[in-house]
């Protein structure tokens, strides 16, 4: 394809609409993707696919390719539809407000679009909605006290970014597996608990008899708030130190 940049592709977010035709049913991108993310909110992203995208749209499978070359560029559109959302959470008067509002906007997207958790520290998120959020996050960091430079700042988006994928992913698996199996946690703990008792009384793990013994049952949000401020402690000291 030629382009404004020579043969280099253009990707989803530089290509313009195709332009309206006649036919029964009208589309565009933000269609493609509103419907898309409907589908995996309901069967998840392992029974999304283009011709059932297009069933549900009511066209043929070959018309979606005239707005999406491939099932990663629907990702793309998804993903960023999410990421509208997060972006919403808005700039505060400080840095660290700003970045805990993107943090928790970040955790009730995945709660709410759970496949979403299935996307976030995979392939970079390079919409509209995705870079206005990175905008932000960075911007954020970037005033926090102990960030002195641009290494520091990379460092700052590194660690924060990798505390959210692993705190999201972690719920939602806990989610998924507690809805798979019909198993809460009351009765995993009576399935396995005879087991972990004789382990823990041979005394040879003392710290996680301790931890399962004398430590509480903790709420998923007030945990992620907790160890986001943990997170955000050591980017406003010296991250390089």
């Amino acid at each position: 394809m030629d382009t404004p940049y020579g043969s280099e592709a253009l990707s989803v977010w530089e290509r313009p609409e195709p332009r309206p035709r006649a036919a029964p049913v009208a589309l565009s991108r933000e269609k493609i993707a509103a419907t898309a993310v409907r589908l995996a909110d309901a069967h998840g992203l392992d029974e999304l696919s283009v011709r059932k995208l297009a069933k549900e749209l009511g066209v043929g499978p070959m018309r979606l390719y005239d707005y999406v070359l491939n099932r990663s560029e629907l990702l793309d559109l998804m993903v960023d539809v999410v990421h509208a959302r997060i972006a919403g959470a808005g700039r505060h008067s400080t840095w660290r407000a700003t970045v805990q509002a993107i943090a928790h906007a970040t955790r009730e997207a995945a709660l709410e679009h759970e496949w979403f958790s299935d996307l976030l520290g995979g392939r970079p998120h390079l919409g509209p909605h995705a870079l206005a959020v990175g905008e932000a996050t960075a911007a954020a960091l970037s005033r926090a006290p102990g960030v002195r430079g641009v290494d520091d700042l990379q460092r700052a988006v590194g660690a924060l970014n990798a505390f959210l994928v692993g705190a999201v992913r972690r719920e939602v698996t806990e989610r998924r597996t507690t809805r798979s199996t019909g198993t809460d946690e009351a009765a995993f703990q009576a399935g396995l608990g005879p087991y972990l008792t004789r382990m823990l009384n041979t005394g040879r793990y003392p710290t996680v008899a301790r931890l399962v013994v004398d430590g509480a049952h903790l709420d998923a949000e007030e945990t992620f708030d907790h160890n986001l401020a943990t997170v955000l402690d050591g980017i406003a000291g010296r991250p390089g130190a």
